[in-house]
């Protein structure tokens, strides 16, 4: 595809998705994604804020490095520090790019930076020269876009590519603008600077007032030609703009857009699954292309439509975005080589040959209890093996839960604390607070329960529960998760995941004047 008929898909799920409470990521879990998204043939992934904390300056160096297909981007304010970091942590990117950014808004310049608008366009001015010393692949961002004038939107624009920027970001950082009032910015932006034909339009939409993916459609009918979205609409607040929701939209409607992707969306519904089942965030049921009832009909009238012709009902077809690939393919007599293929074709990989072993124990414990296992039972499983191996200061040795009518539920068990077995014994309202209750018991956390939520990984009475807890203490905010077929020891884990994080030190500060 040429320049102009071509549609850059610019993934943020690494980098602001993660601001979402609770959504942090190790390191390790940012390549597995990072992974995925360059199977899903993602252009460009944002692997994070390298100068936000060291370990977020690891993960940004791995992704990197792991990653050979697509363009890896690190973000930075429009601060010598900041632009160092990420060129450090990009440098053994196969191909790098710096997105720097300064806020542009009124409100922001006067509130927030304090600083004239003459000094913010001399410090974006800097910034990109700064970053162009890295890398020739500089993206600026006019933070606020949105809410910002359009006289001295034209003006910064201008003078930042002037100084090497290639790609300029509109983002509309609070999910303010209209769909019509934005693609008329973009129209508007592009018509009025006088070198807007030597960079690429890009934007990047919050989702407020649910209007994230329209305003983006709306800017690339008017000549954008990047959009920033994240899998599943991850992101702070409200979240961003849904990737899967923008690329099907397009691939749809080639009547509307004289533009088009290039990434293989069959990979759409695997990394969705695995995004969710990493930060602990469900997919709604109802959620546009991989919601679980996407592209399911109960309607009589809609049922015989789509047998005698599918289109009646279906704009686009289930395997086209991957639902095609659920189907068993593992059972209790498969072997260790078949495991290891299986998770391979879904972009999972194992460093150590003892993780490899560990999943395969555990995937043969679940073969005894589950008949069928799912391309959704591996990725839980695989999540969880990892989990475990990462963060054992709390392990789950053994639970037992006594429930039955007219009596009071009451939870024993056995944990391991740093190394030593402590039992724990509490009653509660139901097994699962009976659970928790002797959980804490033990570790005193000082936590409070923000969220408790379960979800079947697949169909049928014998799928796995996977159970998603969020803790909050002292304005810090976790999830775990946690998946097993008994959904009580499903809860315990989840809750011992959470507990874990919460014990450990936080690896970052929230990049709060990080937001695009």
């Amino acid at each position: 595809m040429s320049h102009s008929d071509q549609l850059i898909v610019f993934d943020t799920t690494l980098r602001d998705g993660e601001q979402s409470p609770g959504a942090s990521m190790t390191k390790d879990e940012k390549v597995r994604i990072g992974k995925a998204l360059e199977k899903l043939r993602v252009d460009v992934i944002e692997a994070g804020f390298p100068i936000a904390s060291p370990g977020d300056f690891e993960a940004v160096a791995a992704v990197a490095k792991a990653v050979k297909d697509s363009t890896v981007c690190g973000l930075a304010r429009a601060l010598d520090k900041d632009i160092d970091r990420a060129g450090e942590a990009l440098r053994e990117a196969n191909s790098a790019r710096i997105h720097t950014f300064i806020a542009t808004s009124p409100i922001h310049m006067q509130q927030k930076l304090r600083m004239q608008p003459d000094e913010v366009v001399a410090q974006a001015v800097h910034a990109v020269k700064r970053a162009r010393q890295f890398t020739d692949n500089v993206e600026f961002s006019a933070e606020d876009a949105g809410r910002s004038e359009i006289d001295f939107l034209c003006r910064i624009f201008e003078a930042v590519i002037d100084a090497g920027a290639t790609t300029l970001n509109v983002p509309d950082t609070v999910g303010y603008a209209m769909p019509h009032q934005f693609g008329d910015m973009i129209r508007t932006l592009r018509e009025r600077i006088p070198n807007a034909d030597k960079a690429v339009f890009s934007v990047h939409c919050h989702n407020d007032l649910g209007l994230a993916v329209a305003n983006s459609l709306s800017a690339v009918g008017n000549g954008a030609r990047q959009v920033e979205c994240t899998i599943n609409g991850l992101g702070e607040r409200a979240g961003n703009a849904s990737l899967e929701e923008i690329v099907m939209a397009v691939r749809t409607r080639p009547d509307i857009f004289s533009c088009q992707s290039e990434l293989d969306t069959t990979q759409i519904v695997a990394c969705s699954k695995l995004v969710s089942n990493i930060t602990g965030f469900p997919v709604q049921p109802n959620k546009a292309i991989v919601g679980a009832n996407a592209f399911a009909h109960e309607s009589g009238i809609h049922q015989d439509g789509v047998l005698k012709s599918r289109e009646t009902y279906e704009i686009m077809r289930a395997e086209d975005v991957g639902w095609s690939q659920n189907r068993m393919v593992l059972g209790k007599h498969s072997g260790r080589n078949a495991f290891r293929t299986r998770l391979e074709s879904l972009g999972i990989t194992f460093d150590a040959e003892e993780e490899l072993n560990a999943a395969f124990s555990r995937f043969k414990d679940l073969a005894d209890k589950k008949h069928e296992i799912f391309d959704e039972d591996l990725q839980a499983l695989v999540t969880d093996t990892r989990t475990e191996s990462v963060n054992e200061r709390v392990k789950l040795i053994s639970l037992k839960v006594c429930s039955e009518t007219g009596e009071t539920p009451r939870a024993h068990l056995v944990i391991s604390l740093d190394g030593e077995e402590e039992p724990g014994e509490a009653v509660g309202g139901g097994p699962v607070d009976a659970a928790f209750k002797s959980i804490e018991s033990i570790v005193n956390s000082g936590t409070q329960l923000q969220l408790y939520s379960v979800n079947n990984i697949t169909s049928g009475t014998d799928a796995q529960g996977e159970v998603t807890v969020r803790l909050e203490k002292g304005g810090r905010i976790v999830n775990g998760q946690g998946a097993d077929t008994d959904i009580v020891i499903a809860s315990a884990k989840a809750y011992i995941n959470a507990v874990n994080k919460i014990l450990e030190p936080p690896s970052k500060a929230h990049p709060q004047n990080g937001n695009v």
